[in-house]
């Protein structure tokens, strides 16, 4: 066997597939890959990160997101985070900043307030750190929002709830209605967007914007209820009998579990969590995977096609929590690294190894199977 053949055959083991029911990834790929990025952008400050993070996420987005209603989800988020940073900034100026600055940019004119309202400020001297403090504190909040857009516009949210375990289905059927929302508005509004257009009428401004609402609040209600309606009718919710010590174990796990689990998150999202973070987020894990599983026994549903984790949504999911651990690795080795300072005013810097990690984000854009053409197979049948 030549070389060029070993190269020819390696190429075609690599290239990604096209996506077909049997091969298409897992909705709880997409999300651990998504939150993994948004653990990493809960890590630092650094606006030259956080920009690399939501390029990585945008990329991989526009390399395998599909034609499905929520896949265009992820322009709107774009718009909430750029809607965020802008709201910071203007509570910041109004409002006033801890942050002491010596580089005056304007002076707004000074409400006066009670004595009982000491601490609270409104208008005054606005400086350019706490602009510059406040423009970095909207960014990792936005870069947050913009990855869990990320998981919006891949996951498919019918697939996210055929793959929860038994004993979440019904709290699983709430939380996907919810989930499913914001894509279903997104497709709303861009349906009467068009429909306005088409009609001459305008599709901008405050009054467009009264009249498409009560459509898409309207339209969005509806959805719900129709997913609630069709889960009923397949089964969900429908347990069988077991014994009250069983029942009793079970809740005490999961809802344990789910606590630990919430906790350990916050640690590991918050800036000094770290160190209680995994444990508690590991031991809440393992209680609610072993009340999960007791409590698969009350389901009486059978499952058609599970989703498979194979070698590919492993990877995918593989390359989230590889950029969210090699964040909170390098905000413990080189802190200042991702926290560029404000007082004084300094201008960040991209760090080398950070920066290599978080471009490990990309492989799902290499790995994941390609989304299927418009005239092959529709994921969203």
């Amino acid at each position: 066997m030549t070389g060029s053949t070993r190269a020819a055959r390696l190429h075609r083991a690599l290239r990604a597939p096209e996506a077909t029911r049997s091969n298409a990834l897992p909705a709880g790929a997409w999300w651990l890959w998504a939150l993994g990025l948004a653990t990493a952008a809960s890590r630092t400050t650094n606006p030259l990160v956080l920009g690399l993070l939501v390029g990585v996420a945008g990329y991989v987005v526009a390399a395998r997101r599909t034609d499905a209603p929520w896949a265009r989800s992820y322009g709107a988020f774009l718009r909430i985070g750029l809607f965020v940073i802008g709201v910071r900034l203007v509570f910041s100026v109004l409002l006033g900043s801890p942050i002491p600055g010596t580089h005056t940019l304007f002076t707004l004119p000074e409400v006066p307030l009670p004595d009982w309202a000491q601490g609270v400020r409104i208008g005054g001297r606005v400086t350019a750190e706490q602009v510059v403090f406040a423009l970095y504190d909207g960014a990792k909040l936005a870069t947050l929002l913009i990855c869990i857009g990320a998981a919006n516009s891949l996951a498919n949210p019918a697939r996210l709830l055929k793959s929860l375990p038994g004993a979440l289905y019904e709290a699983g059927v709430a939380v996907v209605v919810a989930m499913t929302f914001a894509p279903n508005m997104v497709a709303d509004v861009l349906r009467l967007r068009t429909a306005r257009r088409l009609r001459g009428r305008p599709t901008g401004g405050i009054g467009a914007v009264l009249q498409i609402g009560l459509p898409v609040l309207e339209g969005a209600l509806e959805r719900s209820v129709a997913v609630a309606a069709s889960m009923d009718a397949r089964g969900y919710g429908r347990t069988a009998q077991v014994p009250p010590a069983v029942r009793h174990t079970t809740n005490v796990l999961t809802l344990g579990g789910l606590l630990g689990i919430c906790a350990g998150t916050y640690g590991l999202l918050a800036s000094q969590g770290a160190v209680y973070g995994l444990p508690l987020l590991l031991i809440g894990l393992a209680a609610a995977t072993a009340g999960l599983r007791l409590g698969g026994r009350r389901s009486v549903r059978t499952r058609y096609r599970p989703d498979r984790w194979g070698a590919r949504a492993w990877l995918v999911a593989g390359s989230g929590a590889a950029v969210a651990a090699a964040m909170i690795w390098a905000g413990s080795a080189d802190p200042q690294a991702l926290h560029p300072g404000v007082v004084p005013l300094i201008p960040p810097v991209l760090p080398l190894w950070p920066a290599a990690a978080v471009l490990i984000g990309l492989l799902p854009a290499v790995v994941a199977p390609l989304p299927p053409s418009p005239t092959g197979f529709k994921e969203q049948a």
